[in-house]
């Protein structure tokens, strides 16, 4: 059995930065893709970004490239997000996701893909 347990949301003021942890358990993690998704209230959950494991292929909502970088540590199996540069409409609790596969960049944006998820961590930027 997965299990991803996200740490690392808080309140931050706009322009701020924060780093979520996504930490993986239950099985080694090298043919996964890894993915970050969002979901503001009333909203619903959004692609942020997703990696694959191996080879290290990324992608990036439009709305945080530039911004946000996802990144693991193999040896840690755990997946970061870094934020920068956060602004309010970032507001939303974060999730992260994995699923086993070789995915496209297209593939990895879609949440109805991704078989585990975490329990989320909120994040609130204040303006």
């Amino acid at each position: 059995q997965v299990q991803l347990v996200e740490s690392g949301g808080g309140l931050v003021q706009a322009g701020g930065s924060l780093r979520l942890s996504c930490a993986a358990s239950g099985r080694a993690f090298g043919s996964y893709n890894m993915g970050w998704f969002r979901q503001a209230p009333g909203k619903e959950r959004e692609f942020v970004a997703a990696m694959r494991w191996s080879g290290g292929m990324t992608n990036y909502a439009d709305s945080v490239k530039g911004r946000f970088t996802i990144s693991g540590d193999n040896d840690r199996n755990t997946v970061y997000l870094q934020m920068n540069s956060l602004k309010p409409e970032d507001t939303a609790v974060y999730y992260c996701a994995a699923v086993i596969g070789i995915f496209t960049r297209s593939t990895m944006t879609d949440k109805d893909k991704y078989r585990y998820w975490g329990q989320g961590t909120q994040v609130t930027v204040s303006s």
